[in-house]
């Protein structure tokens, strides 16, 4: 079993600062948690009429399990990394997590 976090960052004001922020700061913040197994991004492509998307960046971080992901965010690490999102994240941030069913 893993445990997964997904975090769905809204269209920010300024796309660029955000940009540089996240590679710059908050992903090196987020990759530092303890117990992360692997870290992925990708940002929104538009909509099937050339319209933005919702959403501009799906952030994925795994742990081997769901104490491993509660231990991580709950230590110093994980605690940086969650107070540093008001700081880029002017469009939101929605988390979502829970256990993953794999199918293929």
């Amino acid at each position: 079993m893993t445990y997964q976090l997904t975090v769905v960052y809204g269209q920010p004001d300024d796309p660029a600062a955000f940009d540089a922020h996240y590679e710059s700061t908050h992903a090196p913040l987020a990759a530092k948690v303890p117990g992360l197994l692997a870290y992925t991004s990708h940002k929104a492509d538009p909509a099937p009429d050339g319209s933005p998307a919702d959403h501009y960046l799906v952030a994925t971080l795994t742990f081997a399990d769901r104490e491993s992901f509660q231990s991580g965010f709950g230590g110093p690490e994980g605690q940086a990394a969650a107070r540093d999102v008001p700081n880029f994240a002017t469009g939101g941030a929605s988390l979502l997590s829970g256990e993953v069913t794999t199918y293929v």
